[in-house]
């Protein structure tokens, strides 16, 4: 059974529809405690850093999530925002994040550009694979759908799963053990994103 994290920030339907189109066992919770005997969690986002933050430790999900993912090392899939949350910190506020990945979220630097962009990043894009990992295993044309006005910076070699450019190269994708995230919507992202949901709840 896969938990889709509903802590008021995510994008949970599309996530769920997606996960029942490829036969996942998947359920919306907003209940900490529902967690207790998950096997694989979705954590979703949409909005600012901040707020997602401070809606996990107002609705009690930080100790529960660490416990489940540090120390049961289950599987868990950061998406957009849920991504974000995962690192230490945030350009886009001051509040201090899960601290899962050792890297902080900036926000797209016109300056580096090598060509002119557009804040946000809207729309589809590919992502190239920087180490072999099994969500991406049968997956030919990589290509998915971006919104976003921060990503990973800072990003450990270790933890560097996929690259995507836009305006510069930047990190849109991190692995570590039983840790995964992106920043793309693969709920949104067509056979594309159905691909790598249906690979992740065939995770063991």
């Amino acid at each position: 059974m896969i938990h889709i994290i509903d802590y008021g920030a995510g994008n949970i339907s599309s996530i769920q529809n997606m996960l029942k189109k490829i036969g996942a066992d998947a359920v919306i919770t907003s209940d900490p405690s529902e967690i207790r005997d998950a096997k694989k969690i979705i954590l979703p986002g949409v909005g600012s850093f901040d707020t997602g933050m401070k809606l996990l430790n107002d609705r009690g999900w930080i100790d529960p999530l660490n416990k489940k993912v540090l120390n049961e090392k289950i599987a868990v899939l950061g998406v957009c925002l849920g991504l974000q949350l995962m690192c230490k910190q945030s350009e886009e506020g001051k509040l201090k994040g899960l601290g899962w990945i050792d890297a902080d979220v900036v926000r797209f630097n016109m300056d580096r550009a090598e060509e002119p962009i557009r804040i946000p990043h809207m729309g589809w894009n590919s992502v190239e694979q920087l180490k072999d990992v099994t969500l991406l295993k049968t997956i030919e044309e990589q290509r998915f759908y971006f919104v976003h006005s921060y990503h990973l910076a800072n990003v450990p070699q270790k933890y560097q799963w996929l690259s995507t450019h836009y305006g510069y190269d930047f990190i849109s994708g991190v692995q570590d053990e039983n840790i995964y995230g992106v920043q793309f919507h693969p709920e949104k992202s067509h056979r594309f994103g159905m691909t790598l949901l249906k690979n992740f709840a065939a995770l063991k």
